[in-house]
């Protein structure tokens, strides 16, 4: 088991940058992939970037690359994502995401090969 708890989301404006933690307990952090989902109000839950268990392998979804980074820190059980030029569709409530083990090559996920989901952070960009 493995609890998840985001920070950071806010209310910015367009072009800002904002950087979401997710603290995780439980079992060994190191041990899980960890990734970051979003959904918008009306819309279907999106995937967004995730990492292997060491750091070495990340991936981020075409709508966010080059401005979205992941990240994490194995030593304080955490997980990051940057987020920098921020547009108004990226508008949602974020979720940290974790499952244990490992996947070989990250690509896009779909939210179902997750086992353990945050509470969520709203993210809000105004134009």
């Amino acid at each position: 088991q493995v609890q998840l708890v985001e920070s950071g989301g806010g209310l910015v404006q367009a072009g800002a940058s904002l950087r979401l933690s997710c603290a995780a307990s439980g079992r060994a952090f190191a041990d899980y992939e960890m990734g970051w989902f979003r959904q918008a109000p009306g819309k279907e839950r999106e995937f967004v970037a995730a990492i292997s268990r060491s750091g070495g392998s990340t991936h981020c979804t075409d709508s966010v690359k080059g401005r979205f980074t992941i990240s994490r820190d194995n030593a304080k059980n955490t997980v990051y994502l940057q987020m920098n030029s921020l547009k108004v569709e990226d508008t949602a409530v974020y979720y940290c995401v974790a499952r244990a083990g490992y996947y070989g090559l990250i690509y896009d996920r779909t939210w179902h090969e997750y086992d353990y989901w945050g509470q969520g952070t709203q993210v809000t960009v105004s134009s």
